[in-house]
């Protein structure tokens, strides 16, 4: 029971990192700036850093999807490889078995680590321009991790009558949980045979507009699955929320219509699954396929 209570707390962590601080830092919860801003705060009390989110997500994800080298949900550690314009090694042949095991670990990582190994990489970059705001950033992320890891972590160690490995097992599994869930929704997004990776060209330039880039680079899965929409908010409409990142996830259903409409309309594609196994089982299909060849941008 108290190893299971950690697995719940998991999925509630998860499910309020998709419908309320993803929406919340995009500025789309509310029309109330104070309020995006206190919802989207909420993921510095489930252990990420919001404000290195926003860069990750917001800024790199959302303007440069499936492009390697920008979008960071694809520059994955080397022994994966979620995009066909990195190198391929020996090892990458099992990673559709293999990868499963290691999304769960997402979160932890980015718990203990990853936010500031980020932090570094966007002064470099000049994503963070000035050292006054780079030196503020990473005091921020160093006071939230003390509170989480204080409520989360040393709280439980006092007040809790089981041993600490007990403790430590329910503190890794609810990480593990929220790594797994957050890993599986957006690879099954993007990573897929029906997305595209487009390349710049030399002079740094995308053959595509902006828009058209993102509904050749993304997918939807599972549209009439409403208790999967709900507890993933909205995120199944993936599409559209790359098109309309700052409106409300409870209007995607809707949008997605129109948006469909207009895509045959004007030739462009506009990729849907029908269930969230066959999302599941067509992202194993395209680890299976970046790991034994190299497959090129449509």
């Amino acid at each position: 029971p108290f190893l299971g209570l950690w697995l719940v707390m998991g999925l509630g962590a998860a499910g309020i990192g998709f419908s309320i601080m993803h929406d919340a830092n995009h500025e789309a919860y509310s029309k109330n700036k104070y309020v995006n801003m206190a919802l989207g705060n909420l993921m510095n009390f489930l252990g990420a850093n919001s404000s290195i989110w926003k860069l990750q997500h917001n800024v790199l994800h959302h303007s440069f999807t499936n492009i390697q080298g920008a979008d960071e949900d694809i520059n994955s550690p080397e022994f994966l490889r979620f995009s066909p314009h990195r190198p391929l090694k020996p090892i990458h042949k099992y990673q559709y078995i293999y990868a499963w095991f290691l999304y769960g670990f997402m979160i932890i990582l980015k718990v203990l680590y990853t936010d500031f190994k980020q932090a570094f990489h966007y002064r470099d970059i000049e994503i963070i321009k000035t050292r006054k705001e780079f030196n503020k950033l990473v005091m921020k992320i160093s006071f939230w991790k003390a509170v989480y890891f204080g409520l989360f972590f040393v709280l439980p160690f006092i007040f809790m009558p089981v041993s600490p490995l007990m403790i430590l097992l329910g503190f890794f599994l609810m990480h593990y949980v929220v790594g797994m869930c957050m890993a599986v929704i957006f690879q099954a997004a993007h990573v897929m045979p029906e997305t595209s990776f487009p390349a710049p060209t030399e002079t740094g330039k995308m053959d595509s507009n902006w828009a058209v880039h993102q509904l050749m680079t993304t997918t939807n899965f599972a549209p009439n699955n409403r208790l999967l929409s709900w507890y993933v908010g909205g995120l199944n409409f993936q599409v559209e929320h790359h098109l309309f990142p700052n409106i409300c996830h409870v209007h995607y259903r809707k949008i997605s219509k129109i948006v469909e409409a207009t895509a045959k309309e004007y030739g462009v594609p506009y990729h849907t699954i029908g269930r969230f196994r066959e999302a599941i089982a067509e992202h194993a299909k395209m680890l299976y396929m970046l790991g034994n060849e190299q497959k090129m941008a449509a």
